[in-house]
C-alpha cells in the first residue's frame, strides 16, 4: 500500500483536544515540518506527549497546548527550553512532570494495551508528589516490593521523523539512537511518519544495516517526504543542529515583540517551503 502523503492532510486529521505524542528526543530529530504544519492549524487545546524540545516550546507558545506529559523539554546545547519555561512559569498548562523511564514505561503500556506498567523509577523523588494521582501496586510474589503503577499514555495521533522510509511506512534512522519512535507510533490510534527522503525498500541496505529498520510499515498510517524537515534539530548523519538559528529562536523568548517578529517571518508563511525559503535568506544576512 502506497502510504505517502502530506503534512497539510497529516494535520487535518488532528482535532481540537487531542492527545499527540511526539517522537525524537530534545532538539534531535523532531518532526518539525509536521508541528510547524500544526502552528499554520487552528487545532488547540492539545494534550502532547514529548520528550521536549522545539515541539514543545513552539506548540506552548503558540497557545495550543492544554497539557504537557514529559521527562524533561530540553534543546541540549540549552538546557531549557525558554518558551516551555515562560509557559510553565505563567501556568498556561497542565503539567504531567515524569521521570524519563516513567514515560518510555506509559507509553510501552499503551503499546501492549495494558492500563499500567509496574516500574521502580520514580520511587523515592518527588514525582510521586507532583503526581497525586500515581498510584503504588505491591508485587504478588514472595518478594512483596511496591511498586509504581505507572498508567498507560494512550496516543490519538503520533509524529516521528526518520532519515529514509519507503512509500509503504517502513522507516529507517541513520544516526546513534532510534530513541522511542517506535512506542510513540505503536500507542497511537493514527501514526504519521515524516522522513529526508523516500526511497525504494531495497535502498535500505545501502544506508545501514537491519537494526536501523525500527519503524515497519504496520506502525505507520502515513508517509511525508521533508527534505530538512527536522531543521533546527540535528537529523544526523543528514545535517547537524542548527546553533545559529536555535539560538535565534530561543532569544525571542525574553520579548512578546521579538517573538510575534520572529513567528510572522519564519511561521506564520504559507508553506514548509516558504519556512525553509525564509530561513535561507535569513541565514544569508549572518
Amino acid at each position: 500500500m502506497d502510504k505517502r502523503t502530506t503534512a497539510a492532510a497529516v494535520v487535518s486529521e488532528l482535532r481540537d483536544g487531542m492527545t499527540l505524542g511526539i517522537g525524537g528526543w530534545g532538539s534531535r530529530r523532531k518532526p518539525m515540518a509536521l508541528v510547524r504544519e500544526i502552528l499554520r492549524s487552528p487545532v488547540r487545546d492539545l494534550t502532547v506527549v514529548s520528550y521536549g524540545g522545539p515541539d514543545v516550546g513552539l506548540l506552548c507558545a503558540a497557545g495550543k497546548v492544554r497539557k504537557l506529559v514529559y521527562g524533561f523539554v530540553s534543546l541540549d546545547s540549552i538546557p531549557l527550553e525558554p518558551h516551555f519555561r515562560k509557559a510553565r512559569e505563567a501556568g498556561a498548562f497542565e503539567a504531567a512532570e515524569l521521570d524519563e523511564g516513567m514515560l518510555q514505561w506509559g507509553l510501552y503500556a499503551a503499546a501492549l494495551r495494558l492500563p499500567f506498567l509496574p516500574t521502580r523509577a520514580g520511587l523515592g523523588s518527588s514525582v510521586m508528589d507532583v503526581n497525586p494521582a500515581l498510584r503504588t501496586v505491591r508485587s504478588p510474589y514472595a518478594d512483596g516490593e511496591e511498586l509504581v503503577a505507572m498508567p498507560a499514555l494512550p496516543l490519538d495521533v503520533a509524529i516521528v521523523h526518520m532519515n529514509r522510509a519507503d512509500a509503504r511506512g517502513n522507516g529507517q534512522f541513520l544516526g546513534p539512537d532510534p530513541y522511542f519512535d517506535d512506542l510513540y507510533c505503536m500507542a497511537a490510534k493514527r501514526r504519521f511518519l515524516s522522513c529526508e527522503q523516500i526511497v525504494d525498500t531495497r535502498e535500505f541496505a545501502k544506508f545501514g544495516s537491519v537494526h536501523t529498520l525500527k519503524i515497519n510499515r504496520t506502525m505507520v498510517d502515513g508517509v511525508v517526504e521533508t527534505p530538512n524537515g527536522a531543521h533546527f534539530t540535528e537529523c544526523p548523519p543528514d545535517y547537524g543542529r542548527d546553533e545559529a538559528f536555535q539560538r535565534e529562536y530561543a532569544a525571542t523568548a525574553k520579548s512578546a515583540d521579538a517573538w510575534a517578529e520572529f513567528r510572522a517571518r519564519f511561521l506564520d508563511v504559507e508553506s514548509e517551503a516558504a519556512y525553509q525559503e525564509a530561513v535561507r535568506a535569513w541565514r544569508g544576512t549572518k
